[in-house]
């Protein structure tokens, strides 16, 4: 017998959180992730009383972790089997603090237009708060598909079809509506120190030895980019001094060579120009806000989108350094 999926289960409400914060219920949930057994039996292997393991796994049936698979009936008695839902399951809750704005949590790439337009949102809109969190391109859309978050923001180049963030959509939310809405076009380059001590000319200096390289988290848009380019370049990831050095903004990266802590890195040219970097632009690319649903969502998301199409967003976008706000505001539901 095996259980009845092999995906990782995400456990987001706090009734679930609540059953496996109990160190008992937690043994017992990852013996019957293994394969299924009846209260004696896991009695038996925990040295627990059965009227204990019994009281566990309906409190763990109740959370929608665990499930009765199979009875065997014998003369005289019969046998309940239980397994786990699945074979492993991650744990997702965001807390937010207690206060009496109203709240949008923010999750994926990390942009100098959208910390620039929340800001001066929030400014116009004093009783919302805005929670930016930059945990990459990727994480931030599987924590829109999980409900963690209400909005997330997103970089990711499908190679094949040479399209931005539409195919990751599709992929990840399969019969779900969702809008894409255009932030801005940015430019993205090599970072290094004015006047260029290093000599660098193009990306492949990366891999040169004396050459301390700043990388961006897994997940994000452009470390995504960069392995991909790699690979076609054929540049692998330790012949290069520093890839496993992982910061999750732009910002962090620029810091990170200004500080004299790095020689090169992969980011916005904006990111550089604030740090006074010099740069080498390498490729434009769509920023894209996903939301889910369709029409503009909720008071506090409208009122987002409308300041995001106003002129005077576009020309904040405009006034940074490689970005572009000619499409900023569009929206495509998909």
């Amino acid at each position: 017998m095996v259980n009845n999926s092999d995906s990782l289960y995400q456990v987001e409400t706090l009734a679930q959180i609540n059953a496996v914060s109990d160190l008992h219920r937690l043994e017992i949930l990852r013996h019957l992730m293994t394969n299924p057994g009846t209260v004696s039996q896991i009695g038996r292997l925990l040295d627990e009383y059965p009227a204990a393991v019994r009281y566990h796994i309906h409190k763990l049936i109740d959370a929608g972790l665990v499930e009765l698979v199979e009875v065997r009936k014998s003369p005289g008695f019969e046998e309940k089997y239980y397994a786990a839902k699945s074979n492993a399951i991650s744990i997702h809750k965001t807390i937010l603090p207690l206060i009496d704005k109203k709240s949008i949590v923010f999750m994926g790439s990390h942009d100098l237009a959208w910390e620039k337009i929340t800001k001066n949102f929030c400014k116009r809109y004093t009783q919302v708060k805005i929670f930016n969190f930059p945990i990459g391109s990727l994480d931030g859309l599987i924590a829109l598909r999980q409900g963690t978050c209400q909005m997330a923001g997103s970089h990711l180049l499908d190679f094949e079809t040479n399209q931005y963030n539409l195919p990751y959509i599709k992929h990840l939310f399969p019969g779900r509506p969702v809008q894409l809405v255009r932030l801005a076009s940015r430019v993205q380059g090599l970072l290094f120190a004015q006047g260029n001590p290093k000599g660098i000319q193009s990306l492949n200096d990366i891999a040169r030895s004396d050459i301390r390289f700043a990388n961006r988290n897994p997940g994000s848009g452009t470390r995504i980019w960069l392995d991909n380019r790699l690979k076609i370049d054929q540049i692998r990831s330790h012949e290069i001094n520093g890839y496993a050095k992982e910061l999750n903004s732009h910002s962090a990266v620029a810091q990170e060579i200004t500080l004299g802590h790095a020689d090169l890195g992969l980011g916005l040219i904006a990111a550089g120009e604030n740090r006074n970097l010099d740069s080498i632009p390498l490729f434009e690319e769509q920023f894209d806000l996903v939301l889910p649903g369709s029409g503009n969502g909720d008071g506090e998301i409208s009122n987002v989108l409308d300041y995001l199409s106003s002129q005077g967003t576009r020309h904040t976008i405009d006034n940074l350094p490689g970005y572009d706000a000619l499409n900023t505001g569009t929206c495509i539901e998909v």
